[in-house]
């Protein structure tokens, strides 16, 4: 799977591009996607700022994304590489605690008997692999388009400015058609 993790890193990184530093941005300045706060944990206790992460390599950026969004979660135990790159860009985006219960709700869906706890360990990935993974897909990505409309109608609701999320719903919308167009 080593490869296949590798595989997933390069479209991560690709996906999220250089350094942004977006007003409307509510994870503030990013480079390769890793934002300021996590950066600041991965870093901790050394104090992190906006500088470092614009100077931050790629080769950080991999290693901060392995260990956070694909062994810390237990992705790695995915086996379809298709599949593993869509739920770990899910928990990129929108973080293990939406990423994790989508997999195993998309699993429950299909049949298995799954508990739905966020906790991605050996039952749930023996479900998962047993699976048909194009299914699965289908279904996390269900999850996750309704998870964008609600990320920009609730931020409207609270902030009063649907632009501000709505200006990225394009560039969300084409990063997940990516995994429907497959």
């Amino acid at each position: 799977m080593t490869v296949g993790i590798e595989r997933v890193l390069d479209e991560v990184i690709r996906r999220e591009g250089g350094y942004v530093n977006h007003p409307a941005d509510k994870g503030g300045p990013t480079k390769f996607g890793i934002t300021l706060e996590t950066l600041t944990k991965w870093r901790r206790p050394r104090p992190v700022t906006v500088d470092d992460v614009y100077r931050l390599s790629e080769a950080e950026a991999r290693q901060i994304y392995r260990q956070k969004y694909i062994t810390a979660p237990g992705y790695g135990g995915i086996v379809d590489p298709q599949l593993a790159g869509l739920v770990v860009d899910c928990a990129v985006l929108y973080g293990e605690d939406d990423a994790s219960p989508w997999l195993q709700q998309a699993a429950r869906d299909l049949g298995a008997t799954l508990v739905v706890d966020g906790k991605v360990g050996p039952k749930t990935l023996a479900a998962v692999n047993a699976l048909d993974p194009d299914k699965l897909i289908r279904r996390i990505c269900a999850y996750r388009l309704r998870k964008m409309g609600r990320v920009i109608t609730d931020d409207a609701k609270r902030r009063a400015r649907i632009e501000d999320q709505a200006l990225f719903a394009a560039g969300w919308s084409n990063r997940l058609a990516e995994f429907v167009e497959v």
